[in-house]
């Protein structure tokens, strides 16, 4: 075509030049395309290994991983065939990174429900999963922390139920409605086992406390003045039987009483009611009270066998009741005297035991001398076995009479010296009264000793009849008489005078009633000594 055309050689080796020039071109640019090609392919293997250890990273998978998914390259040929064999592991490492995402989405969204309700939606910052540390050792911290928000608000809960129940039964107990109350303070709203909801509760629950705590204190106030007017009045058990369950409750704690409307207004007022009727029937029965008092007292003081008071006294206390301004003054004072002559009844109550028990060997000892006068005590008749027993246990008493007397003085002598007032019995002094006695028991005994030796001296046969010498009595017998022969008659007196009589202290009621005379009591206590 060239020759045809007639291009000239110049111009022929020019347009070949440039022909040839634009085929590098070409080539070149083909060249850079495939160079391009390969370095992107290597980008892409880089980016998917380092992926690859990001995921691994990411999820805490070891390095062992990235380390295995490099090997695997280095036996292929091309670089088509590297990407194509990294693929598959990028692809499950990027499935099993979603999985954990999801883990944590799960964790994180309860974690933040329980915020919720526990703080009712302030308080807590949210809790939102960090997406570059999905490792195990963060999810299972993150689950920890949910376990522990779980048990907490388990534990909440059941405070909330004990502190709804403590509400409902103290609002039963005042009298209040529980609903109501529940209401007002948020009782049925959701998460109500928040931080707020339980302090809301406690406070309610402090200020019934409060309520109950007083109420009890001015019904138990009122309980004792009823209980103490019902013991003044003696009140029948019919007209106390409708206050008697709740007088049970004076001395409860507060945990105690649990009733339902046993703290309520309406029963205080009733209780305050009854309080006030038996004010006003008390003020009515004052003089009956006071004198029912003082009888009390005379018998209280008889029992301890103190001297009586002036009856003077008695009736200047009588008189003064008339007065209404000395009225409560009386009764407190006969109060107060009761009580003190209770705790001295108290205090001697050992020696008044070991009194009585003195008094009992006076009685055998008169009985025994008696039966001991007595010529035909031996005859065999119905129930003398019963009677010869009786004298056999009243010698055994009356040899332990001087070990009575020595321990009944001892303790005679401890309380005085402990009081430091002498001890009285009826009146008079008891040492006085048992050393008394104790010297006419050593006169008896030294005047039957002489009897004996002048009928030693005499050669005389001893007598059952024999009397001894007339001897005169202890200073005091009457008194003595009086209190140790346990109410002995005077009808000892009548003895008859040429012969002694028997002391008034070892004469007993049963030997005064008898009439029985000293007559041969000297060989008769021979006979049991």
């Amino acid at each position: 075509m060239w020759d045809e055309i007639g291009e000239g050689e110049e111009d022929r080796r020019g347009m070949l030049q440039a022909l040839e020039e634009e085929c590098l071109n070409v080539y070149r640019a083909k060249v850079e395309q495939v160079r391009q090609h390969r370095a992107q392919l290597k980008r892409e293997i880089a980016d998917s290994v380092a992926e690859v250890a990001a995921i691994c990273a990411t999820i805490g998978e070891p390095p062992a991983t990235v380390q295995t998914a490099c090997s695997s390259l280095q036996g292929t040929g091309s670089l088509k065939e590297e990407l194509g064999s990294i693929a598959p592991e990028l692809a499950e490492m990027r499935r099993r990174r979603e999985e954990r995402r999801r883990q944590f989405s799960d964790v994180t969204e309860r974690v933040n429900r329980i915020h919720q309700e526990m703080n009712l939606g302030g308080g807590q910052p949210r809790v939102v999963a960090d997406s570059s540390d999905l490792t195990l050792t963060k999810l299972e911290e993150l689950r920890a922390y949910l376990q522990h928000l779980q048990s907490e608000k388990e534990s909440r809960t059941r405070k909330v139920a004990e502190l709804m129940a403590s509400l409902h039964s103290s609002s039963l107990v005042l009298g209040m409605n529980p609903r109501e109350i529940i209401a007002t303070h948020g009782g049925d709203q959701a998460g109500h086992f928040s931080d707020d909801a339980i302090a809301r509760l406690a406070s309610e629950i402090e200020r019934l406390r409060e309520i109950k705590r007083s109420r009890m204190g001015k019904l138990q106030d009122l309980l004792a003045s009823m209980l103490e007017l019902w013991n003044l009045m003696d009140t029948p058990a019919e007209e106390q039987r409708r206050f008697q369950g709740v007088a049970c409750n004076i001395a409860a704690s507060e945990d105690e009483i649990t009733e339902p409307n046993a703290l309520s207004m309406d029963f205080i007022r009733n209780v305050e009611a009854e309080v006030v009727r038996l004010e006003t029937l008390k003020e009515c029965r004052m003089k009956d009270l006071v004198v029912k008092k003082y009888d009390e007292l005379k018998e209280i003081r008889r029992r301890a066998r103190l001297p009586e008071e002036d009856d003077g006294d008695a009736v200047a206390m009588f008189d003064a009741i008339d007065s209404d301004a000395e009225r409560a003054l009386i009764l407190e004072r006969l109060e107060v005297q009761i009580s003190e002559a209770k705790d001295l009844e108290f205090s001697r109550k050992d020696v008044l035991e070991r009194m009585d028990k003195w008094q009992a060997a006076l009685e055998e000892e008169s009985w025994l001398e008696e039966y001991n006068r007595n010529e035909n005590r031996y005859n065999v008749g119905k129930g003398t076995h019963l009677v010869l027993k009786r004298a056999e246990k009243a010698r055994a008493l009356v040899s332990k009479m001087p070990a009575m007397a020595e321990a009944l003085t001892a303790k005679v002598v401890a309380w005085e010296k402990e009081r430091g007032v002498k001890f009285e019995y009826d009146g008079e002094a008891l040492l006085d009264m048992l050393e008394e006695y104790s010297n006419a028991r050593k006169e008896k005994e030294q005047e039957r000793k002489r009897q004996r030796d002048q009928r030693r001296l005499q050669g005389a046969a001893p007598e059952r009849d024999a009397s001894p010498v007339a001897r005169p009595p202890p200073k005091n017998i009457k008194n003595v008489t009086r209190t140790l022969s346990m109410g002995g008659s005077a009808r000892k007196a009548s003895a008859s005078s040429s012969r002694p009589g028997t002391p008034s202290f070892l004469k007993s009621p049963m030997s005064a009633r008898r009439g029985g005379s000293d007559e041969g009591q000297m060989m008769a206590s021979d006979s049991f000594e």
